[in-house]
């Protein structure tokens, strides 16, 4: 005799089951949009900073003391007067979104190998004013070393008086939501032109690195 009972208890599982496949299928697909989703948004927020081209028009830049420096395009700037040393970059956003300056470390030697790494966040100075950079724009960063007997500014007076290959400016930064943070690190040569009174500062970008999520390598 036909079991219908049995039948009928292993129709309902079957019917169960395809409802249970499709269903972890339908939640996967979902979440597979979802993150796509979100991907989309980070991208269109994500900022990446590099130096200015040659040929972008400098940047004036005022410090809280009432100090003015002139940055060309594609370059640093190192002024001493008083004790304080000025410093400034060029920079341009080649990312998606605004970027938007934390801070700042300066190391008193180029540091640009593939071993190098960068400090931990709670390291880096941070900035007196916030500082922008709009997207596909440029703009610019600004710090200064005021304290004479800090140990950061002797190195750097007897790298700028005796001379040498250059220096390094690792940027911490992120998106406008205060995620994403990034830190570039942008390395200092000095070159002379005819005609200058001291030498330039042609800045070059080296390494980004990626805080709140992997990095590509």
């Amino acid at each position: 005799m036909t079991d219908w009972a049995t039948i009928s208890s292993l129709a309902t599982a079957s019917g169960t089951l395809v409802l249970a496949i499709a269903t972890f299928a339908s939640v996967r697909s979902a979440n597979r949009a979802a993150r796509a989703a979100e991907g989309a948004l980070l991208e269109g927020l994500r900022p990446l900073l590099v130096g200015s081209r040659l040929q972008d028009p400098p940047e004036k830049v005022r410090f809280v003391d009432g100090r003015w420096v002139r940055i060309p395009g594609g370059s640093g700037v190192v002024e001493r007067d008083n004790g304080t040393i000025y410093l400034g970059l060029a920079l341009r956003n080649v990312g998606a979104g605004l970027a938007v300056l934390h801070g700042w470390y300066l190391f008193p030697a180029l540091d640009t190998g593939r071993e190098a790494s960068h400090r931990p966040p709670a390291d880096f100075r941070v900035l007196t004013r916030d500082l922008y950079v709009g997207p596909g724009d440029t703009g610019f960063w600004q710090g200064a070393l005021r304290d004479p007997d800090e140990e950061l500014h002797r190195e750097l007076t007897k790298l700028l008086e005796h001379g040498g290959d250059g220096f390094t400016i690792d940027l911490l930064y992120g998106d406008v939501e205060g995620g994403q943070r990034m830190v570039s690190r942008f390395a200092l040569t000095p070159y002379e032109r005819d005609g200058d009174d001291a030498p330039r500062w042609l800045i070059s970008v080296s390494r980004h690195w990626n805080l709140d999520r992997d990095d590509p390598r």
